[in-house]
C-alpha cells in the first residue's frame, strides 16, 4: 500500500524543502512568462513584428540553455544551499530590468554586432532593431541565463532530501510550481497592466523572487545536518538511497560523464521533447488569440486554464512511477510505462489548430501540457536513477541546455512560420511525435535504469 506525503511515519520535513523548491519554480515561471501574455498589447504598443517578438522569444531560448548547462555545473560545485539563492536573486533583478525598456522611445533603432556568411568566410556585420525589440533581447537574455540553473539545483536538492521510490513524486510536486506559476501570471498581468501598465508589472512581480529569499534562508539547510529534520526521518532517507549514494565522488568531469548512456539518452531525449514546453510559454497565448479572436483578458483566463490543466500532470505522472513501485514493479518498468503513457497522450495534439472551439483547443493542448509535465518528473527522476550525486546538477543542466538551445531555433522558426503562413498547424504536427520519439531512444540506449547498467 503507497504512503502518501502526509501520512509518512519518520517525518514531514523534507516536504517543506519540496515547498520552497515549488516556490521557486512559481516565481522562475512568473517571470518568464509575462512577456508572452502582453505580448499583444507590447507588439501594439512598440510596433513589434512577428520576427522582432520571435527573435525576443528565441533569446530567451539560448539564453536559458546556456544559463542550464553552466548553471548546474555551478550547483554541483557551490552546492544549492548558497547557489540557489544567488541566481534567484540576481534573475529576479533582471524580471525588474525589463520595464526599464519603457524609457526607450518606440521609435529610437539600435545596431547589434551579428555573423553572416559571405563567400570568403565569416564576416561581422551589424543588424539594426528597434531600441525596445533591443532591450528586451538584452534583458531576456540575462532571464535565461540566471534562471537556468533553478532545476538543476531542484534535481539535486530532491536526490539529496528523497529516497528513490519518492523522488518521482517530489519532482511531480515542484515541478507543478511550473504551471501555478504559469495559472497566476496570465490572470494576474492583465490586471496589473490595466492598473499601472506594463512597465510597472515587470517592477512588481520581479520583486516576488526577492521575498523568497527571505523564506530559503530562514528555513533550508543541508540534509546532512539540518535541525528541524528528525533522525528517523533522516534515516529513511538515506535508506532509501541507491547503493553508493554516499561514497559517490565530489567532483565528475565532462568526460567522465559523457562515458554514461543514460546521459546521452537524457541528452537526445531533451532535444526532441524538451523545445515543446518553451514553445507553449512563448506561443500559447498568441495561438489562443489568433484562432479563436480573444482579447487579452479571455487569452490570460484559458492560459491559465491550460496551465491548470497541465499541473496535474506532473503530480500524477511522478505518483504513478512511485505507486507502481509500492507495488512490486522494477523502478525500470515503473518509470518506463510511465513515459509510454506520457507520450501517447501528447499525440492528439496535432489536432488542436482544427479544433471547433477555444475550450477544445485548449482540453487537447492541456492533455498534451500534462503529459509533458509527467513526462519531466520521471525523465528528471531517470537522472537520479542513474547518475552519481555529485553530478545530477551538471547532467540535468546539460539536458536543459540541449532542450532549449534546441528550443531557441524552434521559437525563431516559428516565428518565421508565423510570419508567412499565419498558421500552428506545422508546429503542432512535429511536437506530436517527438516523445514517442525520445521514449524509443531511452530504451535503446537504457535497456535497464539503474546505477550499474548506466555506463557504456
Amino acid at each position: 500500500m503507497s504512503v502518501s506525503p502526509a501520512q509518512s511515519v519518520p517525518g514531514r520535513f523534507r516536504w517543506i524543502v519540496c515547498g520552497l523548491l515549488f516556490l521557486s519554480i512559481v516565481v522562475n515561471y512568473l517571470h518568464r512568462q509575462i512577456l508572452s501574455i502582453l505580448k499583444p498589447e507590447l507588439s501594439r504598443e512598440l510596433g513589434w513584428s512577428e520576427i522582432d517578438y520571435g527573435m525576443i522569444a528565441a533569446a530567451w531560448s539560448f539564453a536559458y540553455a546556456f544559463g542550464y548547462l553552466f548553471g548546474g555545473r555551478v550547483i554541483d560545485r557551490v552546492g544549492a544551499k548558497r547557489g540557489l539563492p544567488v541566481f534567484v536573486g540576481l534573475w529576479s533583478i533582471a524580471a525588474i530590468a525589463h520595464g526599464f525598456c519603457a524609457w526607450v522611445a518606440p521609435e529610437a533603432t539600435a545596431s547589434l554586432p551579428w555573423v553572416r556568411r559571405t563567400e570568403s568566410g565569416l564576416a561581422f556585420a551589424t543588424l539594426v532593431l528597434p531600441m525596445t525589440v533591443a532591450g528586451f533581447v538584452v534583458s531576456r537574455t540575462a532571464l535565461g541565463l540566471l534562471q537556468g540553473a533553478n532545476f538543476p539545483a531542484a534535481i539535486k536538492v530532491v536526490a539529496e532530501w528523497f529516497p528513490v521510490r519518492e523522488r518521482a513524486l517530489a519532482t511531480g510536486w515542484f515541478n507543478t510550481g511550473s504551471n501555478v506559476g504559469a495559472v497566476v501570471c496570465p490572470l494576474l498581468v492583465p490586471l496589473l497592466y490595466k492598473w499601472v501598465g506594463w512597465e510597472w508589472t515587470f517592477y512588481l512581480t520581479g520583486a516576488a523572487g526577492l521575498v523568497w529569499l527571505a523564506a530559503w534562508k530562514a528555513l533550508y539547510d543541508d540534509m546532512a545536518r539540518h535541525p528541524r529534520l528528525s533522525e528517523a526521518e533522516r534515516a529513511h532517507i538515506r535508506g532509501g538511497r541507491a547503493a553508493g549514494a554516499e561514497t559517490a565522488p565530489r567532483r565528475v568531469p565532462w568526460s567522465q560523464l559523457l562515458g554514461y548512456r543514460a546521459v546521452w539518452a537524457y541528452v537526445l531525449a531533451s532535444i526532441l521533447a524538451g523545445p515543446a514546453w518553451g514553445f507553449y510559454q512563448a506561443f500559447m497565448p498568441d495561438f489562443l488569440n489568433k484562432r479563436f479572436q480573444l482579447g487579452l483578458a479571455a487569452t490570460g483566463a484559458w492560459t491559465a486554464v491550460f496551465f491548470a490543466l497541465a499541473a496535474a500532470g506532473g503530480v500524477a505522472g511522478g505518483w504513478l512511477s512511485g505507486w507502481c513501485m509500492n507495488r512490486g514493479w522494477s523502478l525500470n518498468k515503473a518509470r518506463k510505462l510511465t513515459l509510454l503513457g506520457c507520450a501517447l497522450a501528447v499525440v492528439p495534439i496535432y489536432f488542436a489548430p482544427f479544433a471547433g472551439s477555444v475550450w477544445a483547443a485548449v482540453l487537447i493542448i492541456g492533455l498534451a501540457g500534462s503529459a509533458h509535465q509527467g513526462w519531466s518528473a520521471n525523465l528528471f527522476s531517470v537522472v537520479s536513477d542513474t547518475m552519481p550525486r555529485e553530478a545530477i546538477s551538471s547532467v540535468v543542466g546539460l539536458g536543459g541546455f540541449v532542450a532549449y538551445f534546441t528550443g531557441g531555433f524552434v521559437n525563431g522558426f516559428t516565428g518565421l512560420i508565423l510570419e508567412r503562413t499565419g498558421s500552428y498547424v506545422w508546429v503542432f504536427a512535429y511536437f506530436s511525435t517527438m516523445y514517442l520519439l525520445s521514449l524509443g531512444v531511452l530504451q535503446l540506449l537504457v535497456p535497464r535504469i539503474g546505477p550499474a547498467e548506466a555506463r557504456s
